[in-house]
């Protein structure tokens, strides 16, 4: 570029993880390459049952020329629609008891959006001098986070325990000794299932966390794009919690509805109002599509039914299928552990000892047409980068169609084969 580039240019130009990630899913699916293995993205899949529910809303709202119009022609405030915002706390109250109104819910364009918005106001540089960073309590973590700052780098992370289960699963958990909530810590950030690894934070480590914020006098930031109660891909004995500490996001991606950007946040009021500020300056108003297609199912609790008993069996369902491919397909001398499945899109792979970089191999992957994701750019936030661990695991995305996946599977676990073979040769 020709031009010069200001501060806030140059960090949100530079390259990055999510923006490799998003590139690679847009061509994937721009190219219309039969051969091509997608396992690297967010995108959900396609699911039937649901996409017929997404075609009866748009063909209802269609149908009526009133409705249409306002759909299409009109600015909603910039916190969201009244009535959807209603209709969320109103869902929200009387599933869980949570006593709140629309007041604590704001609509943003989508999720990203949303932590892009909360993490630059909460953390960075303040006009006072002070730097104040996000504490992310277990890595890795979503790669969608690292390069949001406009300020420079913006999170302090802590090293999960490892905890080995059987002969090839695995699961992090936080390590609450190890968690330092000093006065540069403006807020505590974490995904629930967590991506890229599934994890699931229990609810007493929820609650835990929720404890140490309200004592530090900080929020705790949860983000449940595929959480319960939609679109429910968590397959965890757990619940929802909130309180006026907590600021939850939500967003209709996952549930199958990604281009409509549509992202839901609950918090305090005070968040709220900022939240709608910053959106009326960047954007004016919210996309109204997402949110008049699902309010009606919102309301009646349909969503909610959706999310249990079609969605989520699915991913169930297809997180097994995967985990059987890879175990059939990878030599027992391989020394792998997956992660517990307890729920999102995705299978976190171990490689301990991986003979190259999980970059590299990402890099001979998508040479065979498999594209999946280097686990290093989960591990941001951390001092040091002397932790083999970080540079042996990659994510992989089942949302594809099963013959994409298994194919896929196939081709992973081939490279990943060879790897370990030849470097059992040089040894010997």
């Amino acid at each position: 570029m020709k031009y010069p580039l200001s501060t806030f240019g140059r960090r949100l130009a530079l390259q990055s993880g999510i923006g490799e990630l998003m590139q690679d899913l847009g061509d994937a699916l721009a190219s219309g390459d039969e051969n091509l293995c997608m396992l690297g993205g967010g995108q959900p899949a396609h699911i039937p049952e649901v996409d017929a529910i997404w075609h009866q809303r748009l063909s209802e709202i269609a149908a009526d020329p009133e409705r249409t119009a306002a759909f299409l022609g009109d600015y909603q405030p910039p916190a969201g629609d009244a009535a959807f915002r209603d209709s969320v706390a109103r869902l929200f109250r009387r599933e869980y008891g949570w006593p709140i109104t629309r007041d604590h819910v704001v609509i943003t364009a989508g999720g990203q959006t949303a932590f892009f918005l909360l993490l630059n106001a909460l953390a960075g540089r303040f006009d006072d001098g002070r730097r104040k960073k996000v504490l992310l309590p277990l890595v890795p973590e979503y790669i969608g986070y690292a390069d949001q700052s406009v300020t420079g780098d913006l999170f302090q992370a802590t090293r999960p325990k490892i905890q080995r289960i059987g002969d090839h699963e695995f699961k992090y958990a936080i390590d609450f000794d190890a968690l330092e909530i000093g006065p540069e810590v403006a807020a505590i950030c974490l995904s629930r299932p967590t991506n890229p690894s599934s994890n699931v934070v229990s609810d007493t480590e929820l609650r835990h966390l929720a404890e140490l914020a309200s004592e530090h006098g900080i929020p705790l930031l949860v983000d449940n794009a595929y959480g319960d109660p939609f679109p429910g891909v968590i397959f965890t004995d757990t619940s929802p919690q909130w309180n006026p500490s907590m600021v939850l996001t939500y967003s209709l991606s996952k549930l199958g509805l990604p281009g409509t950007r549509t992202g839901i946040v609950i918090a305090d009021p005070e968040i709220v109002q900022c939240l709608a500020a910053m959106n009326s300056i960047t954007a004016l108003a919210n996309n109204n599509i997402g949110q008049g297609i699902v309010k009606p199912l919102i309301a009646s609790g349909e969503l909610l039914n959706i999310s249990r008993e079609v969605i989520r069996p699915f991913y169930r369902e297809r997180s097994d299928q995967v985990r059987r491919w890879l175990a059939a397909t990878l030599d027992d001398t391989v020394p792998y552990r997956i992660h517990r499945s307890e729920g999102a899109f995705f299978l976190w792979l171990w490689l301990e000892g991986l003979p190259i970089t999980s970059s590299e191999l990402y890099q001979r992957l998508k040479r065979r047409g498999v594209l999946v994701v280097s686990g290093h750019y989960f591990f941001f936030g951390l001092e040091d980068d002397d932790w083999p661990h970080r540079h042996e695991c990659v994510r992989i995305s089942f949302t594809a169609s099963e013959p994409v996946v298994r194919r896929g599977i196939e081709i992973l676990a081939d490279e990943v084969n060879q790897l370990y073979a030849h470097a059992d040769q040089q040894v010997c």
